[in-house]
């Protein structure tokens, strides 16, 4: 899955809600930043490879926030189902 999806997929942004959808299940992938703090993003690769969820590491904080349409950084975006 590309970048792209996320201008117009359902998502999720950020850490704490991109956690929480992948506890309830709800995500079909997530985008991690290639450039995020290891202690805000090993908790979600940790929750991913537990669920199953594929993760794409290989975009930049900056590049995931313009792709979610926001004006900020992200350090996580999740897909959702």
């Amino acid at each position: 899955m590309e970048i792209e999806v996320l201008t117009s997929a359902k998502k999720t942004i950020g850490a704490k809600q991109t956690s929480k959808a992948i506890m309830r299940g709800e995500v079909q992938m997530v985008f991690v930043a290639n450039n995020s703090d290891d202690r805000v993003v090993l908790p979600i690769l940790e929750l991913c490879e537990k669920q199953a969820v594929p993760v794409n590491q290989e975009y930049s904080m900056e590049e995931l926030g313009k792709a979610g349409k926001i004006k900020v950084k992200a350090a996580a975006i999740g897909v959702l189902r």
